[in-house]
């Protein structure tokens, strides 16, 4: 009896110990659960803002720029229908868009500091002489720095670019459904002639 009596607090302290270990085991394993979530939204947070067309407004306004030259033979006439080979956005590629606009302007891509304070964008496409502020004469000279007057992205209208590169060309704005389904995308601005082909 004498050694049953002095067994018992020996296994309940045993138990104890044991429930008291693996308790923090699974509080631990609940801290790395979290944290490894928490590095994992911070790394899909830190590349959605690496990306250039991450805050794209999808629909736009009918309104062109003032001074926009309606094209007068394009390869994609107004009504007519394209397949966009482009990926500035998600569904974009490989969508069947309607082309509500062609004009002959220059075109330039251009890197830029958001006025919201974001990561600098590089090689944003595209940007009219049009668009940018006291421009003058087209085309500009790659280097040159401008301020651009279109509100394509979030903090995008005001911001002080530099020209990245700047071709003559017809530029298309276009109603298209993306791929990924959701609602139509109205007056997209802009997409090129090679970033087009035929629908049929």
């Amino acid at each position: 009896m004498l050694k049953n009596k002095m067994k018992m607090p020996i296994v309940l302290s045993l138990f104890t110990a044991l429930f008291l270990v693996l308790g923090a085991c699974s509080n631990a394993n609940d801290e790395n659960k979290e944290n490894t979530q928490n590095t994992e939204n911070t790394e899909d947070a830190e590349n959605m803002e690496g990306m250039d067309h991450g805050d794209m407004n999808m629909s736009s306004s009918v309104e062109v720029p003032e001074g926009l030259k309606v094209a007068k033979n394009p390869t994609y006439e107004v009504g007519s229908q394209a397949i966009i080979e482009s990926d500035h956005m998600p569904g974009m590629k490989g969508a069947k868009a309607t082309i509500v606009g062609a004009y002959d302007t220059t075109v330039y891509t251009v890197s830029y500091t958001p006025t919201t304070g974001e990561e600098r964008v590089e090689n944003h496409k595209w940007v009219i002489h049009e668009e940018l502020q006291d421009a003058g004469k087209a085309p500009l000279k790659p280097g040159t720095e401008v301020t651009i007057n279109a509100d394509h992205m979030e903090g995008m209208k005001g911001a002080t670019a530099e020209i990245d590169s700047a071709e003559e060309m017809t530029i298309y704005m276009v109603d298209y459904t993306p791929t990924t389904g959701g609602e139509e995308v109205k007056n997209h601005q802009w997409v090129t002639e090679s970033e087009l082909s035929s629908a049929e």
